[in-house]
């Protein structure tokens, strides 16, 4: 496959040796020095992309999606703080018949955790005694707080919990990737489940894979849904 890459961070870097290592090539790289407002994704820079990759800001990531969906680039989206307008974008890729794929986490060990809170939380709710908390950690450089992790742990703890769901605590401080805390406390004992990512080499694994996924869908997606397909 033929990718780019909009939002060559760390994180982007990190995409493209993720990419290379399984056999795609990076050919267009976006950034704020060739990228302002969305104005670098044109049909001469993105000719003979295959997917695009987009890891930016919640202040740019609209008009970047608005513009390779335009374009009928499929897009991976892993850009989080931008979740107030997913109906709306949901609309939009639809009508037009483009493609793309959102993760507030990319990681394939989140997703499977993902899972195993939702469960957890059917069978703690259901026991008044334990009072159920959420925290988060994330590196001092992080914009958005909850992170895009947190709001989706806390929406699968909602499905047991309804209105009595936690807020989430979210810390920032140091240069800690992420880690994510669920815990269930009562007077006797106390139940955690934590995931912790080591690097962004999970997150940059699952973004490139999702690339191979959505490529030839159309459609809009959420990426366990790709990630858990038959």
């Amino acid at each position: 496959m033929n990718l780019a890459i909009v939002g060559y961070g760390k994180m982007g870097r990190m995409i493209e040796r993720t990419a290379a290592g399984r056999g795609h090539a990076v050919v267009a790289r976006f950034d704020i020095d060739n990228n302002v407002n969305g104005e670098g994704l044109t049909p001469e820079s993105l000719a003979g992309v295959d997917a695009a990759i987009e890891f930016t800001t919640p202040g740019t990531v609209l008009e970047n999606i608005r513009r390779l969906v335009a374009l009928k680039v499929p897009v991976v989206v892993g850009t989080t703080g931008w979740y107030e307008k997913l109906e709306e974008v949901r609309d939009s890729v639809n009508a037009s018949g483009g493609s793309m794929v959102y993760g507030a986490n990319f990681s394939i060990g989140m997703n499977l955790f993902f899972r195993i809170v939702g469960e957890a939380s059917h069978l703690f709710a259901g026991h008044s005694e334990f009072d159920p908390f959420l925290v988060e950690h994330h590196h001092k450089f992080k914009k958005d707080a909850p992170s895009g992790t947190a709001i989706v742990i806390a929406n699968h703890m909602r499905k047991a919990y309804g209105d009595r769901t936690p807020d989430a605590v979210a810390i920032r401080a140091g240069y800690v990737p992420g880690t994510h805390e669920v815990g269930f406390d009562s007077e006797a004992d106390t139940i955690t489940l934590t995931h912790t990512a080591r690097s962004r080499e999970g997150f940059a694994s699952g973004a490139v894979l999702a690339a191979e996924r959505i490529a030839g869908k159309k459609g809009f997606y959420e990426f366990s849904e790709l990630l858990f397909e038959n």
